[in-house]
């Protein structure tokens, strides 16, 4: 019997059995998902394929996901100490569009860029300016509970209010110099986060909304908190990023909502690691930054990088290369070549090696291992059904799409595809000697043919 599936769970810092809450066998998944003031870069793309990953290992436990993802097109600021600007805003002045139309723009791009990965679409994909009045509901009922005071720019959170602030990411709160995490102004505590920005009266924002506290915008934390429960629940299973999220983003998360219902929000805390590039994360505040439409001008089907992914634990670290990805193109042209030239003849998987993959997948997403457990079945000695079929059912998890791919259509001269059909023709009146004879005048010509049970494959030598 394989190993039952167990994940590291940030917030106790420890490799937990994964038990869904329901009983009924659904899984509640929330990915904070793209801030679509830019095109997303690879390195988010790391993220989020991790988490595609996550989805898949549930279903190949048996569990349906219920996955909701964020989409912050508003309340983002510039800086995590809620100053700066709107990433929104500063987006829109720099494309000259305005906010909602850079908000549509990025959005199209980065569910684009999910299908080029072959990535599932979540369930939800919650826009945070669909949801101002939960979040305004939101961050009435935690004042209500005393947790909230007014500033000159907006409403706060007062994170002196819970004891265990910041247990998720081990904060030293004492210890917090605020002049190095924030410039403290008139916030009560360094760590205190804005809730609701007040629109500034000598600026025209062109996102803002009326509430009780007055004319402004949500900040940045609330919306996943609102947008989380409103979808799943009081108390759910599991809740992703990146692990730029830890300090911050996710800390203030949890803070809101035990404020308001007492829970944690999530049972699980998972965080994917960075994807560096020169040994320093990649960021879109670097100027220029790779996107997957950049791997594609340079002659890279987007799927090579979705390999390259799978290669590294989604805890540990990835340092981008063009030689790393190179390495991966062509394991994954390896990969589908092997895969094509396979009998499809129903034959059923091969249980051995499922039980090792499953162990691997299980063990808190250990993906690389997975993989070689694949490799191994390719150049293995099963019969070409039964590697077949295994690897047909791995890659419900990897998301390569083996099944579909096909090689490369060469154009054939008309003189050698006569060549290719007579020979056809030949073989299926078992003349063998002419079926050897027009194979002779192929191979003069320089091209080999590979017959398959459905027909045949063309290449130049």
């Amino acid at each position: 019997m394989s190993r039952p599936l167990a994940l590291y769970d940030n917030y106790t810092r420890s490799l937990r059995p994964f038990e869904p809450l329901s009983p009924h066998g659904e899984v509640g998944v929330y990915t904070c998902g793209p801030t679509v003031y830019d095109y997303q870069h690879i390195g988010n793309f790391r993220t989020f394929l991790f988490e595609d990953v996550l989805k898949r290992v549930l279903e190949w436990n048996g569990y349906r996901v219920r996955h909701v993802m964020n989409i912050t097109d508003v309340g983002h600021l510039t800086s995590d100490a809620d100053t700066g600007e709107d990433k929104m805003e500063k987006g829109a002045r720099r494309t000259g569009k305005t906010a909602w139309e850079i908000a549509e723009l990025y959005t199209a791009a980065f569910l684009d860029d999910m299908r080029r990965l072959n990535m599932e679409e979540p369930a939800v994909l919650c826009r945070a300016t669909d949801h101002i009045p939960e979040q305004i509901d939101f961050i009435a009922d935690i004042e209500k509970n005393g947790y909230v005071y007014r500033t000159g720019d907006g409403m706060y959170f007062d994170t002196a209010r819970q004891p265990d602030y910041g247990h998720l990411a081990r904060l030293d709160i004492k210890g917090l110099d605020p002049g190095r995490r924030v410039a403290l102004s008139d916030k009560r505590n360094p760590t205190d986060f804005a809730l609701w920005k007040f629109a500034a009266p000598d600026e025209h924002r062109q996102m803002e909304w009326d509430s009780p506290w007055g004319r402004g915008f949500p900040g940045w934390h609330i919306e996943c908190s609102a947008m989380a429960q409103k979808y799943l629940g009081d108390f759910f299973d599991v809740h992703c990023g990146g692990e730029d999220h830890i300090p911050v983003h996710h800390t203030n998360e949890i803070a809101q909502t035990e404020a308001r219902i007492g829970t944690r929000l999530a049972n699980f805390w998972l965080h994917g690691y960075f994807l560096l590039q020169n040994d320093a994360k990649m960021a879109k505040s670097a100027g220029e930054f790779l996107r997957i439409q950049t791997l594609v001008e340079r002659g890279y089907d987007p799927i090579a990088f979705r390999y390259l992914c799978l290669t590294a634990h989604y805890r540990t670290q990835l340092n981008f290369t063009w030689d790393a990805l190179d390495a991966a193109a062509t394991g994954l042209d390896r990969m589908r070549n092997g895969f094509h030239a396979l009998t499809d003849d129903g034959s059923a998987t091969d249980a051995a090696a499922t039980g090792r993959f499953t162990d691997h997948i299980n063990d808190d997403l250990n993906v690389p291992r997975a993989l070689a457990v694949a490799w191994d079945t390719l150049r293995g000695d099963l019969a070409p059904g039964i590697k077949r079929s295994t690897l047909l059912a791995f890659d419900r998890v990897f998301g390569l799409g083996l099944a579909a791919w096909r090689p490369p259509q060469t154009s054939v001269p008309d003189e050698v595809r006569a060549l290719a059909e007579a020979r056809a023709a030949a073989r299926k009146t078992r003349n063998w000697s002419e079926a050897d004879r027009l194979r002779g005048a192929l191979h003069a010509a320089g091209w080999e043919m590979a017959d398959r049970p459905d027909g045949y494959d063309l290449k130049q030598r």
